[in-house]
């Protein structure tokens, strides 16, 4: 690694706030980690592998290690006492800005997970790692997405769509955005 790459980020993180504990996902997980991920909402609106299960847990878990030492994002588990991992939350460095992410298990939707879970995320960004900016990205259709964006103060930003193609099906995503306070 050379003096100008990216720094890794801690070999643990846990962060708390909003009522959550966010924390590395172990190897305690790896059972869990089908019935959050192997869902159809999952499989259309995230990059997450579909089918969703053991082989590819292990393989999840496997990836955010080395994402995380490679210094290029950190994937957390969304528990409420750092216990069952209800969903996840990413944090990612990309040339466009830190970049956020999040999937919540259908079982765990409606309680606001995603949205405290963004922020919290969003602070550790902004204190830990000096952001300046964190951004979404988006499908506009993604209803439940986009109600998180507007209400974690993220806004739309009147740049160009993200166009490509996963999983076989072209997608359009909107950036928004969250400033530093």
């Amino acid at each position: 690694m050379s003096s100008s790459a990216t720094p890794p980020f801690p070999e643990h993180v846990e962060l708390t706030g909003e009522g959550l504990v966010l924390r590395d996902w172990t190897e305690d997980d790896l059972a869990a980690m089908p019935e959050l991920f192997d869902h159809p909402d999952i499989a259309y609106w995230t990059p997450i592998v579909s089918p969703f299960d053991d082989a590819a847990a292990r393989a999840r878990l496997d990836r955010a290690r080395q994402l995380r030492a490679d210094g290029t994002a950190v994937l957390l588990a969304i528990t409420l006492d750092g216990g069952a991992p209800l969903g996840e939350v990413m944090l990612r460095r990309a040339p466009e800005g830190t970049e956020l992410g999040y999937a919540v298990g259908p079982a765990h939707r409606g309680q606001g997970l995603a949205g405290r879970a963004v922020r919290v995320m969003a602070a550790y960004a902004f204190e830990e790692l000096d952001a300046e900016r964190v951004i979404l990205e988006l499908e506009p259709e993604n209803a439940a997405s986009v109600a998180v964006a507007t209400a974690t103060g993220f806004r739309l930003l009147g740049v160009p769509l993200i166009e490509g193609e996963e999983k076989g099906r072209p997608y359009a995503l909107q950036t928004w955005a969250l400033d530093r306070a």
